[in-house]
């Protein structure tokens, strides 16, 4: 059955268990401070509640040693390590940019080079044809006359040897 509100209807009987008009008040058997274990102590809520309450124990103060001076190569490490990354960075770039011109440049070095080759190798193989030539016999030349009537004619032919 819901919770009717009236205004006669306030005792106790009716309202049993009503936390906010008739707290129950529990007594809380008492500890003396030195029955407290250990990270246990006696806390004060918002509400004004006192309960145990498990706490963080108080941080010991570290131990301050003297300050170290940083070493001269840690600093000169720390300075170079983004310049060196930088670097290896702006080289990416550049190598990505120029790849299309680094790839022509090594067709046309590879067209230069085969240029080059025959223009070595040519002279070298005219020479030894012409040296041959001028050992052995004069070259003969041979004309041929053919004719033939008609389509289907037989063709008849004379050499001249000069």
């Amino acid at each position: 059955m819901p919770y009717e509100h009236t205004s006669t209807s306030t005792t106790p009987a009716n309202r049993y268990g009503d936390p906010v008009l008739y707290p129950t008040a529990v007594q809380q058997p008492l500890m003396l401070p030195a029955e407290l274990p250990p990270g246990v102590e006696m806390v004060t809520l918002p509400g004004g509640i006192r309960t145990l309450a498990y706490t963080q124990p108080p941080a010991a103060p570290a131990a301050t040693s003297a300050a170290q001076p940083i070493p001269t190569w840690a600093k000169t490490t720390a300075l170079l390590a983004p310049t060196i990354g930088g670097g290896v960075a702006a080289a990416g770039f550049g190598i990505s940019y120029a790849a299309p011109g680094l790839i022509a440049m090594t067709e046309a070095l590879w067209a230069a080079i085969a240029l080059i080759a025959a223009g070595v190798i040519a002279p070298v193989l005219l020479r030894t044809t012409r040296r041959s030539g001028r050992s052995s016999a004069p070259v003969q030349h041979i004309t041929q006359h053919i004719s033939a009537s008609g389509m289907f004619g037989r063709a008849s032919g004379t050499l001249n040897n000069r």
